[in-house]
């Protein structure tokens, strides 16, 4: 494979050095990219992160094996000595020594694990196999959760050989943490390449890495029920468990719940979560949370939403006197006011939650929108908004915003800021990272999550926020009142302060009226210079 050697050799030099930033996803994502030819991102998608989550099943079984062959009482060939080690069990034409080994089959003599009679398959079966047969094993997490078209003659067997090449050398040789590590950071940066390949299709199940970051890092959820109504690919769910492990918290600390409508993103959402060996109970229905509330009985203590903005079809005549709706009922043509509702009415009496939400749910007045916000406002439900630059998604080049509600604006050993919401402009933040899209750095999701600590902390911190011109601004809810109860920051925080250099005001206009009247008699040098010429021109020549 002369024309993918380049990428194939950096991509696993990366994972055979532990990665390093991300180089090795970068690398792999390339590789991987160049294999699928004439294949669409979207249908792509699945053949790639299949693959990827056999691999990281298989590698995860092989390490338990080995601890299992050093016990002396213990059975390797038990399937329960791995489940209660919350390692999946995976049958012996599933690892990925026989796929690695069969990678350029053509015709292969199986065990179909469906019927137990004989069959004959290519590379491309063999995987379909190998995903029945796992879900058979695994029934309880597992049922209907994996992809299983890699046989249709469509598909092309070489490009399949290549990436189960490709992806062999991943973790062989790494401890079991590393593994899981390597192949789970694979299938995130994978999710993301997906999504910016399939533009406003792909964000529909992936959230920016660094949106997601802002959310989890300004809720900190250490410990309890973390929820989210349309949870995607799950990118909120590894975000909170990576911010657990970076403070040194303990993973049991935290319950994860989820509820997707699309059952292609559900399937996603359970791989990227089973990669990277996060418990959760995930939901599906074809429904959705408005009409099925898989959990109507529950509350939670910090809930994580990226809804899909401005849904006009939302509503059903059963919802008309939900007990959801105690703001008031969302208005038929638009749910962001819906998620608004659903998501607070799931606050713990001490919950909070991040929500990311069209721009125009700060200040709309249409059906009703004005009112509910007005209500929300009066009875403390909002803690802090934000205002977030464009091109940031890549299911829409619109900007958005972030309400961060609360049940208890004086509770979880905060300050009590009862009577107060604390607007971020943060529009100005972020970077270019391509032609089409911006992200937020590390600097700039610490100012903002920084600001809303600074701003909520009790104890040492106490007395450490001000308010930013410009950027941030604490505001009464009288003061709220008189904007009319909207809640765009740009009408809270004002104007940057200018730096003073020193220049006098009348100087700096005398200098602007000169290099006026300098570029004015230059246009009119030119445009005396055109018209010279064009009187040169004879028509019809």
């Amino acid at each position: 494979m002369p024309d993918r050697a380049d990428d194939w050799n950096k991509a696993m030099a990366g994972a055979r050095n532990g990665g390093g930033d991300l180089n090795f996803e970068a690398e792999l994502f390339k590789a991987a990219d160049k294999l699928r030819g004439n294949l669409e991102p979207s249908e792509y998608k699945h053949v790639a992160l299949g693959l990827i989550f056999l691999k990281y099943i298989s590698d995860a079984f092989e390490i338990q094996r080995v601890k299992l062959e050093k016990e002396e009482y213990a059975d390797p060939e038990d399937p329960e000595e791995y489940t209660a080690a919350r390692v999946f069990w995976v049958p012996e034409i599933a690892r990925w020594s026989n796929l690695k080994a069969n990678a350029r089959a053509r015709d292969l003599e199986i065990t179909d694990p469906a019927t137990g009679k004989p069959r004959r398959v290519d590379i491309g079966g063999l995987i379909d196999a190998a995903m029945e047969a796992i879900e058979k094993a695994n029934e309880a997490t597992l049922k209907g959760v994996l992809p299983k078209d890699y046989g249709r003659p469509a598909l092309d067997k070489q490009m399949i050989g290549d990436l189960v090449e490709l992806f062999s050398d991943i973790g062989m040789h790494e401890e079991g943490e590393e593994t899981k590590d390597l192949l789970g950071r694979a299938y995130e940066y994978f999710l993301s390449g997906f999504a910016g390949a399939e533009g406003k299709r792909g964000g529909e199940f992936f959230t920016p890495r660094s949106v997601v970051r802002v959310l989890v890092d300004m809720l900190e959820p250490y410990k309890g029920r973390v929820y989210d109504p349309c949870c995607g690919s799950g990118g909120m769910f590894v975000s909170s468990e990576k911010f657990v492990e970076e403070h040194g918290g303990r993973l049991n600390d935290l319950s994860i719940y989820g509820q997707e409508r699309n059952n292609t993103t559900w399937r996603l959402c359970k791989m990227n979560l089973a990669v990277r060996g996060i418990d959760a109970d995930i939901k599906w229905n074809n429904e959705g949370s408005f009409v099925r509330d898989e959990f109507s009985n529950v509350k939670f203590d910090f809930i994580l939403a990226n809804p899909p903005f401005n849904v006009s079809d939302w509503w059903r005549a059963n919802l008309e006197d939900d007990i959801r709706w105690s703001f008031g009922t969302p208005p038929q043509g638009n749910a962001n006011y819906a998620w608004l509702s659903h998501i607070y009415h799931h606050l713990a009496p001490r919950g909070t939650a991040g929500v990311v939400l069209a721009n125009g749910s700060m200040s709309s007045q249409q059906s009703g929108e004005g009112d509910i916000r007005r209500k929300m406002i009066d009875a403390d439900a909002i803690d802090c908004m934000v205002a977030l630059p464009g091109q940031l998604f890549y299911s829409t080049q619109i900007p958005a915003c972030l309400w961060f509600l609360a049940r208890d604006k004086s509770a979880n050993g905060h300050r009590d800021r009862r009577g107060e919401i604390l607007f971020i402009e943060a529009r100005n933040l972020g970077r270019m990272v391509d032609r089409t899209r911006r992200e937020f750095s590390p600097e700039d999701i610490e100012k903002i999550a920084g600001t809303y600590h600074r701003w909520r902390a009790k104890g040492a911190d106490f007395g450490l926020y001000e308010d930013v011109p410009g950027f941030c601004k604490s505001a009464k809810i009288a003061d709220i009142a008189k904007q009319g109860f909207v809640l765009t920051p740009g009408r809270y925080v004002g104007a940057a302060d200018i730096e003073d250099d020193g220049v006098a005001f009348e100087e700096r206009i005398a200098d602007l009226k000169d290099r006026l009247s300098i570029q004015f008699a230059e246009g009119r040098a030119l445009e005396a210079k055109i018209i010279e010429a064009l009187s040169g021109v004879r028509v019809g020549e």
